[in-house]
């Protein structure tokens, strides 16, 4: 297996003498393809990933085969992920020691597996280039780096501005409070008929969570205490925050995400939280529907506002023989041309590239600089090994009151009694 000493260079003399910044910082963290023994016979890295989606698949293609053509002797294999199962997957393989070159992470997923040591550590080998992307701290663990950002993404308000024309409001009004949303959703769903105020999600893995989270955050409260050490879901904030959260759900209409979008495409919702990817659907889908996106309210207006953040991170496999390689495949997809690529490609409103990110022409397409502003007041799931059994928890709360088998105080104080078992595991 290759290694990478603590400076990130390799055993035999290296020079720096390139004048590209971003190579620069490639060849810093990388193993010299000459060290020790000469590959002979061609080499095949493998990339296990989630995006399927027959519009993005093929840019994906293209910026592979543009590796291939760089490094001859060298071919990638491509293994499609779902998010259903992909985490189940994924454990499977570090644990049989079968898993891929390179692997696609949820950004909540990296303690867990950096904890186990199934990833490698790369803080040596991105030191020179961190500064150039943002959004390290979700692939990161006890001070350690161990995942690259990728594509990064929150959510927003998505708005009908014609149901809102036919609720009585004015064309310039964007609701910018807790009580601005919830009137607003109020006066929608009392238009009858199949309308609905707001798109409250259902019981729905690893979504469920993420439109609650905006609210407690906005509310001042929080999932685990700044050392990590308690659970404070049991406060009042965050208790009221969930009241709220459930309050805008009695306006409208409860469902999975994808069936909220398109009732919203249809028409029928005023409100919506959802990712950049809806923007891809209105283009192709909706192109006429009077749509605004607006940051997630605040209690108190936009200076509280909140929203999640996570995104997808590119890891290396610690037990990977081609340590060097599948370095150097990440910071190829990673690049800022081929970010800026994928993301106009994809409608994906936010790169983890800096150079990406400020580029005209992605800034250039509508509603994207909703999305940078609204990330500007994201925050990510605490970067704990157990955060996703901690998820869990928190959604079958969400749930347990969203149904109202729990009041939202009982949901809350039991899921935080949960919460403690698993951070004194």
């Amino acid at each position: 297996m290759e290694k990478l000493n603590l400076d990130g260079r390799c055993d035999a003399p290296y020079r720096r003498g390139m004048k590209n910044r971003f190579w620069a910082g490639l060849m810093a963290g990388l193993l010299c393809l000459s060290c020790g023994n000469q590959q002979t016979s061609p080499i095949t890295l493998v990339w296990w990933q989630f995006w399927t989606d027959a519009t993005i698949k093929p840019t994906i293609a293209e910026i592979i085969r543009d590796f291939e053509r760089q490094n001859p002797g060298v071919a990638v294999e491509l293994v499609d992920l779902t998010w259903a199962d992909g985490h189940d997957k994924i454990s499977i393989a570090f644990s049989s020691g079968t898993g891929p070159d390179v692997v696609e992470l949820g950004s909540d997923w990296i303690p867990e597996y950096a904890s186990t040591g199934h990833l490698l550590d790369l803080t040596a080998a991105i030191d020179s280039i961190k500064s150039d992307y943002y959004m390290w701290e979700p692939g990161m663990y006890q001070q350690k780096t161990y995942a690259f950002p990728w594509i990064l993404g929150t959510r927003v308000l998505y708005i009908n501005a014609s149901l809102l024309a036919r609720a009585g409001y004015p064309p310039t009004f964007i609701p910018r409070t807790w009580p601005d949303l919830l009137q607003a959703a109020h006066r929608i769903n009392g238009l009858g008929g199949d309308l609905f105020g707001f798109g409250c999600n259902a019981a729905e893995r690893h979504r469920l969570y993420k439109k609650f989270l905006p609210f407690l955050w906005a509310n001042g409260g929080d999932i685990l205490s700044p050392d990590g050490r308690s659970c404070r879901l049991d406060s009042p904030e965050a208790v009221a925050a969930l009241e709220f959260y459930l309050d805008l759900c009695h306006t409208g209409l409860t469902d999975t995400q994808r069936r909220l979008e398109d009732a919203f495409l249809e028409g029928r919702i005023g409100f919506v939280i959802s990712g950049d990817w809806l923007l891809k659907r209105l283009s192709a889908e909706k192109p006429d529907l009077p749509v605004v996106t607006a940051l997630i309210p605040g209690p108190d207006g936009p200076a509280s506002s909140a929203s999640f953040a996570g995104g997808e991170y590119l890891a290396v496999n610690a037990k990977s023989n081609q340590t060097a390689l599948a370095l150097k495949l990440i910071r190829h997809i990673s690049a800022p041309e081929n970010q800026l690529r994928f993301c106009l490609q994809n409608r994906s409103a936010n790169p983890s590239s800096r150079i990406a990110a400020a580029d005209s022409t992605l800034l250039g397409q509508p509603h994207f600089d909703t999305f940078v502003k609204q990330l500007a007041s994201s925050r990510t799931s605490p970067a704990h090994p157990q955060w996703v059994y901690m998820e869990e928890t928190l959604e079958k709360a969400i749930e347990a009151a969203l149904y109202e088998s729990k009041t939202p105080a009982q949901a809350l104080n039991d899921a935080a009694r949960e919460i403690e078992e698993l951070l004194h595991q």
